[in-house]
């Protein structure tokens, strides 16, 4: 991995042991699943005792609860996809959802039938004062909250927004896509609807999974019609290869291991923040809000992102102006909006995000690369005037 990747939210690279799985699965156990001859049963096999491992790993007694899935965004359309057939009330969501959730609530209800809870933007997390609120008045039909911002690293009020539903009998759903892998994960298993995407946490592209709440059974869910994989609820063939490097990149996070690192990483991009507020003159977006220990999001104080980032990734930096998913569309960010940024200022916005194996060096060698770029721009400014 390049030394100066600070894009870990956007995607990770895969870990040794995940890419060791796949390699494995592809090499022993390419045949189909759902064929009938001994091989293809034999990578059957393989493919549950994947799903059991996952399962044990989130403390869920029933596997078939855990749909394989090409990831989050697949999984976050069939579930919002789900919900709205038959939605008695309205759905609840929040300002700040990945697009993939907001687009899919954009294209299955009507906006009357839409209720989005604000974000409080010195913390970036949604404001669930509201959803009481709504409850109480009985017009709440279900819930789709993020468990992590992908844009701030807000963590997100989803384990009471999770109670409050489950007091309510009210369907509750989570994009946990930026959770798996940066916080502990006890609480997601019983969550209800949960989507995670390998790519995010060490395992490869293209493949995710997600949890079906327990009480399922009573509207049975169907995601991709076709085929009977997936015990009847996703159709298309199963990536075995994939599922075997995502459930092994999981596995490796050991959340007793991992909390002294995750301490460390928050130190040091803590260390970083300060610096280039103090001498670069940036102003830090979420402050105030519980984040992840690896993201900082900031408004630089001249010129535009994109000639920062340009410049940075000269300097061998990989760093992102927002969402991988609406980078470069010119379209206004909906979490920046959110946080009360105008215009203007979204298009001084850079996001950072390092990984497990980022040091503290290279979180000060970014500083010093934002410090030195933003002295370039500004003197090259001056001999433009």
């Amino acid at each position: 991995m390049m030394k100066g990747y600070f894009d870990h939210n956007a995607t990770t690279p895969m870990s040794g042991a995940a890419r060791q799985a796949w390699l494995e699965a592809a090499e022993r156990h390419w045949q189909n699943p759902s064929s009938l001859y001994r091989e293809a049963g034999e990578a059957k096999r393989v493919l549950e005792d994947w799903r059991e491992a996952l399962a044990d790993r989130l403390g869920i007694d029933e596997p078939e609860r855990i749909v394989f899935t090409s990831g989050a965004t697949e999984a976050n359309n069939a579930v919002i996809a789900h919900l709205a057939v038959g939605l008695s009330g309205c759905l609840v969501t929040s300002e700040i959802e990945h697009p993939c959730v907001a687009a899919a609530v954009s294209a299955h209800l009507d906006p009357s039938r839409v209720r989005r809870l604000p974000t409080d933007p010195a913390s970036g997390a949604a404001d669930l004062g509201h959803l009481q609120d709504w409850i109480a008045t009985g017009e709440v039909g279900a819930v789709s909250l993020m468990a992590a911002n992908n844009e701030t690293g807000t963590l997100q009020p989803w384990r009471e927004a999770a109670e409050l539903c489950r007091e309510h009998g009210i369907p509750f759903h989570t994009d946990a896509a930026q959770w798996f892998g940066k916080q502990p994960l006890d609480g997601l298993g019983g969550a209800g609807y949960v989507t995670g995407s390998g790519h995010k946490f060490g395992g490869g592209k293209g493949v995710g999974f997600l949890i079906l709440p327990e009480d399922e059974n009573d509207r049975p869910f169907h995601g991709l019609i076709g085929g009977p994989q997936e015990h009847g609820r996703r159709a298309g063939t199963e990536n075995l290869p994939g599922v075997a490097a995502m459930v092994t990149a999981l596995l490796e996070h050991n959340e007793e291991t991992l909390a002294p690192v995750w301490e460390c990483q928050a130190r040091w991009r803590d260390e970083f923040e300060r610096s280039i507020e103090r001498e670069g003159g940036v102003r830090l977006l979420a402050r105030e809000g519980r984040r992840h220990w690896n993201t900082s999001m900031f408004v630089l104080p001249h010129t535009k992102n994109l000639k920062w980032l340009t410049r940075l990734s000269q300097r061998g930096f990989a760093v992102s102006t927002g969402s991988a998913c609406s980078a470069g569309k010119g379209n206004p960010s909906a979490v920046m909006v959110a946080m009360g940024l105008d215009y203007e200022e979204m298009g001084r916005v850079l996001r950072v995000s390092g990984g497990l194996a980022t040091s503290g060096e290279d979180w000060r060698a970014l500083a010093e690369a934002i410090l030195a770029v933003g002295g370039e721009l500004l003197a090259e400014a001056s001999v433009a005037q």
